[in-house]
């Protein structure tokens, strides 16, 4: 194979592989129904995918990207086998799973699997919804080669869902292709510290050109699950009808159409899709400034069987989660029980010499003889030699940072405030690494930070954390915070905006600037993590642990 140009310097030791003679292609993902008590074997092992015009070495479950979709009855367990034939030492982590903590799949719960190891997860399915699994030892790089699948948790009730012809779970991933391979990654740190790894290619369940069918006047319900180390992805089906039933764990308390979804990354969104007439869809992720095609659909003309179009015009309210309002109600003017803020410290060229010259990343038009901030979009200037044009112009970036930095209370309902789209900043992310780029959480109360953080709580409590993203910071940017298995949360406010639809939550996208006070629900003993579910702040210390102790009065209480 030829050397991958000046990103590539050869095959350095540091650099982890990226050959793909004599890898077997990647397959499409099978579902796997699993009974409860049902056993099923996972394999880690590198393959070859085609993606676009590239050949590309990518790491698999089972051998395709995503993974097997796994299909479980609500409360059943699945004794789960994982074999690491991988690059490094591994981890499956069952996002949003409230399961036994031994086997959440962090460092903090199990020694990592070794290559050519395995380790044996029971994996306990309590709620209804779409979960997901991915790795938590350098969670930037398996996930970026493919190291993802679904879950999908069949509700006990019936009628828990409404009604739909068939059901789909797509991932939303990108993934950053230089030169013919997957862009290089160091086997030593992370990269791209400061707003994660944006991929220029867009993958819908592994595919950059996948196809689906559908039929007239069919009701397909989709679990949409964003995979992606950093991108957040705004969903679109022009021509179709949406309506927006489920989020990260069941269903929403109203259902309600939309003309659009957003997917923070590994968040879940449940939307029932039907199409009224023959002819091709296009899924769309569409932000401020253009749309990227994801998939197509064609629909033919036959008509479904049976014909859902008459409920789908109801729009339920669901009983569970009208009593949960009423439940939490108390909570909505309480003071928080924690407060969590969300900062950066960049140190790029703090030491550079005297006559430097310091620019905006986002607004190179911005400099200054000192590295102050930018008064566009409040980001740490740093040396303008470091500035790349990015290939974004300055009013690309005002329109969803500068606009915020002035008016911090309107972006809450306007899609275009307060997310990162695109990696703006495209020369001095990929300069950014633990070591220059220090993302926090902060404990307002101790002032302690990330793993310094040592927060208790015992099962039974409800506990209001509030979540503070902090403009006066060294890079502003929304941060998609998860909580694991301890328990699971709701929205309580944005801005203190009383949230209007409650869903069960184990990630929250808190916006640039934005306060989100949650109420998480703690159902289950010992030691859980909380983090940023960009993967690059994940693995750049962005993350806190917390312990959780039996009731009172149960028998392991002691």
């Amino acid at each position: 194979m030829t050397s991958h140009s000046a990103h590539s310097h050869g095959a350095t030791v540091d650099r982890l592989p990226t050959e793909t003679e004599g890898l077997p292609d990647a397959v499409r993902p099978e579902l796997v129904e699993l009974a409860d008590g049902a056993e099923v074997a996972l394999e880690i092992a590198p393959v070859r995918k085609r993606i676009g015009d590239a050949t590309v070495r990518m790491l698999a479950y089972n051998g395709s990207i995503p993974g097997p979709t796994l299909r479980t009855p609500q409360d059943g367990t699945a004794t789960v086998h994982v074999t690491n034939r991988g690059d490094l030492e591994a981890t499956v982590h069952w996002h949003g799973l409230r399961l036994e903590n031994r086997y959440d799949g962090t460092h903090d719960t199990q020694a990592p699997i070794g290559i050519g190891e395995t380790f044996t997860y029971r994996v306990h399915c309590p709620d209804p919804g779409a979960y997901w699994y991915h790795p938590h030892i350098r969670e930037d790089y398996g996930q970026e080669l493919g190291l993802y699948g679904t879950i999908l948790v069949t509700p006990a009730e019936a009628d828990y869902w409404p009604r739909a012809n068939r059901e789909l779970s797509l991932t939303l991933d990108d993934v950053l292709i230089e030169d013919g391979a997957i862009a290089p990654f160091s086997r030593a740190e992370t990269t791209h510290v400061a707003m994660g790894r944006f991929g220029n290619v867009m993958l819908v369940s592994g595919e950059a050109d996948l196809s689906l069918d559908a039929n007239c006047g069919e009701v397909v319900r989709l679990y949409l699950t964003n995979t992606a180390n950093t991108r957040v992805f705004n969903v679109r089906l022009p021509g179709a009808r949406l309506k927006l039933v489920g989020g990260d764990s069941g269903h929403y308390e109203h259902e309600a159409f939309v003309e659009e979804a957003l997917v923070a990354p590994s968040e879940r969104v449940v939307l029932d899709v039907l199409f009224p007439e023959p002819g091709r869809f296009a899924l769309e992720h569409r932000t401020p400034d253009r749309s990227y095609s994801l998939a197509t659909v064609t629909v033919a003309g036959d008509d479904a069987v049976p014909s859902l179009a008459e409920d789908y015009e109801a729009v339920r309210t669901n009983r569970d989660m009208t009593a949960l309002r009423e439940r939490i109600t108390p909570f909505l003017a309480a003071p928080p029980d924690k407060t969590l803020a969300f900062v950066a410290e960049l140190d790029l060229g703090a030491s550079a010499g005297a006559g430097t010259v310091y620019s905006c990343p986002m607004h190179p038009e911005v400099v200054s003889d000192r590295p102050d901030r930018c008064p566009e979009c409040g980001m740490k200037l740093v040396p303008a030699e470091l500035v790349g044009t990015g290939g974004h112009t300055a009013e690309h970036h005002h329109h969803h940072h500068g606009e915020h930095a002035h008016h911090g209370e309107t972006h809450a309902h306007d899609s275009a405030q307060g997310i990162e789209w695109e990696d703006d900043m495209v020369e001095v992310n990929r300069l950014t690494t633990p070591a220059n780029m220090r993302w926090k959480l902060v404990d307002r109360a101790t002032g302690a930070e990330n793993a310094a953080i040592d927060w208790a709580f015992r099962v039974g409590d409800r506990v209001k954390i509030r979540l503070v993203n902090e403009l006066d910071s060294d890079h502003p940017m929304p941060h998609p915070f998860h909580v694991h298995g301890a328990g699971r949360f709701v929205i309580l406010a944005r801005d203190d905006v009383v949230e209007p639809n409650l869903v069960w939550k184990d990630t929250v996208l808190v916006r640039t600037g934005e306060t989100v006070d949650i109420l998480l629900e703690v159902t289950n003993p010992g030691r859980w993590m909380a983090h940023c579910h960009i993967a690059e702040h994940h693995e750049g210390g962005m993350m806190l642990t917390f312990d959780v102790s039996p009731a009172e009065g149960s028998a392991a209480a002691g």
